[in-house]
Protein backbone atom coordinates (compact mmCIF):
# COMPACT_ATOMS: atom_id res chain seq x y z
CA UNK A 1 0.00 0.00 0.00
CA UNK A 2 0.66 3.17 -0.89
CA UNK A 3 2.47 5.15 2.00
CA UNK A 4 0.29 8.34 1.53
CA UNK A 5 -2.94 6.29 1.66
CA UNK A 6 -1.76 4.70 4.91
CA UNK A 7 -1.32 8.38 6.39
CA UNK A 8 -4.20 9.92 5.32
CA UNK A 9 -6.28 6.66 6.33
CA UNK A 10 -4.76 7.25 9.83
CA UNK A 11 -5.13 11.21 10.04
CA UNK A 12 -8.91 10.98 8.21
CA UNK A 13 -9.94 8.87 11.35
CA UNK A 14 -11.07 9.61 15.05
CA UNK A 15 -12.81 8.07 17.83
CA UNK A 16 -16.07 9.52 18.75
CA UNK A 17 -18.31 9.28 21.92
CA UNK A 18 -21.48 8.02 20.77
CA UNK A 19 -23.36 10.31 23.70
CA UNK A 20 -24.37 9.79 27.62
CA UNK A 21 -24.98 5.86 28.39
CA UNK A 22 -21.96 4.98 26.23
CA UNK A 23 -19.51 2.27 27.53
CA UNK A 24 -16.84 3.15 25.18
CA UNK A 25 -15.83 5.11 22.40
CA UNK A 26 -16.40 4.54 19.02
CA UNK A 27 -14.49 4.41 15.63
CA UNK A 28 -15.52 7.59 12.83
CA UNK A 29 -14.22 6.54 9.60
CA UNK A 30 -16.77 8.91 7.15
CA UNK A 31 -13.25 10.75 6.72
CA UNK A 32 -12.03 8.47 4.46
CA UNK A 33 -15.61 8.81 2.86
CA UNK A 34 -15.28 12.17 1.97
CA UNK A 35 -11.52 12.68 0.93
CA UNK A 36 -11.99 12.21 -2.62
CA UNK A 37 -8.08 10.43 -2.90
CA UNK A 38 -8.75 8.34 -0.28
CA UNK A 39 -11.61 7.13 -1.63
CA UNK A 40 -10.25 6.53 -5.01
CA UNK A 41 -7.28 4.83 -3.42
CA UNK A 42 -9.02 2.36 -1.67
CA UNK A 43 -10.30 -0.11 -4.20
CA UNK A 44 -6.93 -0.74 -5.69
CA UNK A 45 -4.80 -0.62 -2.38
CA UNK A 46 -7.68 -3.35 -0.87
CA UNK A 47 -7.18 -5.88 -3.87
CA UNK A 48 -3.21 -5.17 -4.36
CA UNK A 49 -2.99 -8.78 -2.00
CA UNK A 50 -5.31 -10.96 -3.68
CA UNK A 51 -5.31 -10.23 -7.64
CA UNK A 52 -2.77 -13.11 -7.98
CA UNK A 53 -5.65 -15.07 -6.44
CA UNK A 54 -8.10 -14.16 -9.32
CA UNK A 55 -11.05 -13.24 -7.60
CA UNK A 56 -14.01 -13.81 -9.64
CA UNK A 57 -16.61 -11.68 -7.64
CA UNK A 58 -16.45 -9.41 -4.51
CA UNK A 59 -18.88 -9.85 -1.82
CA UNK A 60 -18.94 -7.70 1.01
CA UNK A 61 -21.83 -7.55 4.10
CA UNK A 62 -23.93 -4.46 4.67
CA UNK A 63 -23.76 -2.14 5.12
CA UNK A 64 -20.16 -0.17 4.66
CA UNK A 65 -19.14 -3.26 2.39
CA UNK A 66 -22.16 -1.58 -0.06
CA UNK A 67 -19.91 0.87 -0.21
CA UNK A 68 -16.14 -0.83 -0.39
CA UNK A 69 -17.26 -3.92 -2.02
CA UNK A 70 -18.08 -2.60 -5.55
CA UNK A 71 -14.98 0.09 -4.99
CA UNK A 72 -12.64 -3.03 -4.49
CA UNK A 73 -14.89 -5.22 -7.10
CA UNK A 74 -14.47 -2.35 -9.83
CA UNK A 75 -10.43 -2.38 -9.30
CA UNK A 76 -10.87 -5.79 -10.01
CA UNK A 77 -12.60 -5.53 -12.79
CA UNK A 78 -15.58 -8.26 -11.50
CA UNK A 79 -18.67 -8.26 -10.22
CA UNK A 80 -20.29 -7.16 -6.81
CA UNK A 81 -22.31 -9.62 -4.25
CA UNK A 82 -24.56 -7.95 -1.43
CA UNK A 83 -24.25 -10.18 1.93
CA UNK A 84 -27.50 -8.40 3.56
CA UNK A 85 -28.54 -8.47 7.14
CA UNK A 86 -32.29 -8.84 8.02
CA UNK A 87 -32.60 -5.97 10.75
CA UNK A 88 -31.26 -3.26 7.23
CA UNK A 89 -34.73 -3.43 5.98
CA UNK A 90 -33.36 -4.11 2.73
CA UNK A 91 -33.70 -7.85 1.96
CA UNK A 92 -33.98 -8.96 -1.71
CA UNK A 93 -36.73 -10.88 -3.09
CA UNK A 94 -35.85 -14.26 -4.44
CA UNK A 95 -33.95 -17.21 -3.11
CA UNK A 96 -31.23 -16.24 -0.51
CA UNK A 97 -28.40 -18.51 1.17
CA UNK A 98 -28.40 -17.69 4.99
CA UNK A 99 -25.64 -18.02 7.40
CA UNK A 100 -25.30 -16.85 10.81
CA UNK A 101 -22.09 -15.72 12.18
CA UNK A 102 -20.68 -16.29 15.43
CA UNK A 103 -20.72 -13.83 18.35
CA UNK A 104 -19.35 -10.45 17.36
CA UNK A 105 -17.19 -7.96 19.84
CA UNK A 106 -20.80 -7.17 20.86
CA UNK A 107 -21.90 -10.90 21.68
CA UNK A 108 -24.12 -10.79 19.18
CA UNK A 109 -24.61 -13.32 16.32
CA UNK A 110 -25.64 -11.83 12.94
CA UNK A 111 -27.32 -13.12 10.48
CA UNK A 112 -26.60 -12.54 6.68
CA UNK A 113 -28.00 -13.75 3.01
CA UNK A 114 -26.86 -13.54 -0.58
CA UNK A 115 -29.09 -13.84 -3.47
CA UNK A 116 -28.65 -17.53 -4.80
CA UNK A 117 -28.02 -16.65 -8.34
CA UNK A 118 -25.10 -14.38 -8.26
CA UNK A 119 -23.31 -16.86 -6.14
CA UNK A 120 -22.16 -20.20 -7.31
CA UNK A 121 -19.86 -22.92 -7.98
CA UNK A 122 -17.03 -21.85 -9.73
CA UNK A 123 -16.94 -18.54 -7.88
CA UNK A 124 -13.73 -17.23 -6.27
CA UNK A 125 -14.88 -14.64 -3.68
CA UNK A 126 -12.75 -11.97 -2.51
CA UNK A 127 -14.58 -10.45 0.81
CA UNK A 128 -14.01 -6.85 1.98
CA UNK A 129 -15.23 -4.69 4.68
CA UNK A 130 -14.03 -1.83 6.42
CA UNK A 131 -13.21 -3.28 9.87
CA UNK A 132 -12.57 -7.23 11.11
CA UNK A 133 -12.11 -7.54 14.82
CA UNK A 134 -13.95 -10.80 15.85
CA UNK A 135 -14.01 -12.31 12.14
CA UNK A 136 -17.58 -13.50 12.82
CA UNK A 137 -19.05 -11.77 9.89
CA UNK A 138 -16.42 -12.92 7.69
CA UNK A 139 -16.81 -16.60 8.79
CA UNK A 140 -20.39 -16.00 7.88
CA UNK A 141 -20.35 -15.00 4.62
CA UNK A 142 -17.59 -17.88 4.14
CA UNK A 143 -19.97 -20.67 5.11
CA UNK A 144 -22.07 -18.99 2.46
CA UNK A 145 -19.65 -19.63 -0.26
CA UNK A 146 -19.28 -23.16 1.21
CA UNK A 147 -23.24 -23.53 1.08
CA UNK A 148 -22.80 -22.05 -2.60
CA UNK A 149 -20.27 -24.46 -3.92
CA UNK A 150 -17.83 -20.83 -4.06
CA UNK A 151 -13.86 -20.74 -2.80
CA UNK A 152 -13.33 -17.69 -0.92
CA UNK A 153 -10.06 -16.58 -1.81
CA UNK A 154 -9.15 -14.64 1.68
CA UNK A 155 -10.49 -11.15 3.05
CA UNK A 156 -9.08 -7.69 2.64
CA UNK A 157 -10.43 -4.74 5.20
CA UNK A 158 -9.07 -1.38 5.89
CA UNK A 159 -8.73 -2.42 9.37
CA UNK A 160 -8.15 -5.58 11.16
CA UNK A 161 -7.48 -6.14 14.96
CA UNK A 162 -8.77 -9.53 15.03
CA UNK A 163 -5.45 -11.81 16.64
CA UNK A 164 -2.90 -12.91 14.28
CA UNK A 165 -3.70 -16.53 14.19
CA UNK A 166 -7.24 -15.57 12.64
CA UNK A 167 -5.96 -13.07 10.13
CA UNK A 168 -3.69 -16.23 8.89
CA UNK A 169 -6.19 -18.82 9.18
CA UNK A 170 -9.46 -17.14 7.08
CA UNK A 171 -6.23 -14.65 5.02
CA UNK A 172 -7.47 -11.56 5.86
CA UNK A 173 -5.11 -8.76 4.81
CA UNK A 174 -5.71 -4.99 5.94
CA UNK A 175 -4.55 -1.43 5.40
CA UNK A 176 -4.30 -1.49 8.70
CA UNK A 177 -3.50 -2.94 11.80
CA UNK A 178 -4.23 -1.93 16.16
CA UNK A 179 -0.67 -0.66 15.72
CA UNK A 180 -1.20 1.92 13.40
CA UNK A 181 -4.75 3.12 14.66
CA UNK A 182 -4.13 5.96 17.47
CA UNK A 183 -5.06 5.30 20.40
CA UNK A 184 -8.72 5.21 22.37
CA UNK A 185 -8.22 8.44 24.30
CA UNK A 186 -9.98 7.12 26.95
CA UNK A 187 -9.72 3.03 26.84
CA UNK A 188 -10.83 3.22 31.01
CA UNK A 189 -14.64 4.31 30.76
Amino acid sequence: MPAELRRRLVELFAWVDPGPGASHLVSDTSGWWRDPATLAALGPALVAPFRATRPTVVVAPAVTGFLLGPLAATALGVGFVAAHKPGDGRLPAGALTWAQSPPDFRGRRVDLAVRDRHLGPGDRVLVVDDWVDTAAQVRAVYDICAARGADPVGTAAVVATCPPPVAADLRITALLTTPDLPPDPTPSR
